[in-house]
């Protein structure tokens, strides 16, 4: 999903893909995104509680969120050279390690 959402904001760094209008950049992020929602169902499906799973739903909810802020993090360092981390970021990951630890918690 985060290439999906946010990927495209670089296309116009590259010739091919720089005179794409949004309904293109909409399809195209949608294809992407397809991949991961065939992933995702079924994950959240298996992991539920109420399917036999051991999650139950905020569980995953969380568990989703800081999966996909930890690779939005990577990928934005990788991808937009002119972002940084800064210690407010950090702090808000330590929160959300807290966060994990107080779903989680009996």
């Amino acid at each position: 999903m985060t290439l999906a959402w946010y990927g495209h904001l670089k296309f116009h760094e590259w010739k091919s893909f720089s005179k794409f209008g949004l309904f293109a950049v909409i399809a195209i992020s949608w294809g992407m995104a397809f991949f991961e929602y065939c992933l995702q169902v079924p994950a959240n499906r298996i992991g539920y509680k109420e399917n036999g799973g051991p999650f139950t739903l905020v569980q995953l909810k969380v568990i989703q969120e800081v999966l996909t802020l930890g690779v939005f993090t990577i990928f934005t360092l990788i991808a937009f050279k002119n972002e940084s981390l800064k210690w407010n970021h950090l702090l808000a990951g330590l929160l959300l390690i807290a966060a994990v630890y107080l779903v989680f918690k009996k």
